[in-house]
């Protein structure tokens, strides 16, 4: 599940209203044309204008994350972050580019960093449960997921990862409830999650 939803130009802009004209509808016609390649050289160019300007990173660890070089995505949100350490999205971006790159635990210290600023939403309690369950520590995703579904109770992937996560641990009551749900949410992964289904005891 990705941080940002389809269509982010005016996610982008949001972070841009004190930014010339001109500048805001570059970057709404390059993320409107996809042309990720144009739209990082466009942020890269004002960042040599000006290296401490959060904003100019977002949107390159934007354009670089959807171009596909994910390390360098990493690294802008890091930038990001260091400069504007209350902004949540950046917090989260940068997690969501750690997994991709393969960091989870530095993906769960960075939303442990979102939380500490702003109670989560189901999409980052999701992404930390998808981070500890990369880091193999299935007690911590659990608690992730089950924060996931209790705020957004028809969120399917949040139910099959809680459900995945209390397979492990045996808690088949646990999950009984999750497939039981995601049955009634998305019948194809409730398929799956009925594959992992615990030994009873």
């Amino acid at each position: 599940m990705s941080a940002l939803p389809e269509g982010t130009a005016s996610i982008l802009l949001s972070h841009f209203q004190g930014e010339e004209d001109g500048n805001r509808r570059r970057i709404a016609e390059l993320e409107a044309r996809k042309d990720w390649d144009g739209l990082a050289k466009f942020a890269e160019a004002n960042l040599e204008k000006d290296r401490n300007n959060p904003s100019w990173w977002y949107v390159a660890g934007y354009a670089h994350s959807q171009g596909g070089r994910q390390q360098r995505a990493a690294d802008c949100y890091s930038e990001m972050v260091r400069l504007a350490p209350d902004d949540v999205l950046g917090w989260t971006l940068l997690a969501g580019a750690y997994r991709d790159t393969r960091q989870p635990l530095r993906a769960v210290q960075a939303l442990n960093n979102a939380h500490l600023i702003r109670k989560g939403t189901p999409a980052t309690y999701f992404l930390l449960g998808e981070s500890y369950s990369d880091l193999d520590r299935d007690l911590p995703a659990a608690a992730a997921y089950r924060e996931a579904v209790q705020l957004d109770s028809q969120f399917a992937k949040a139910w099959f990862g809680l459900g995945r996560a209390s397979a492990r641990l045996g808690r088949a009551a646990e999950f009984d409830t999750a497939l039981k749900t995601l049955a009634g949410l998305d019948p194809a992964l409730a398929k799956q999650l009925a594959e992992l289904r615990p030994a009873r005891r």
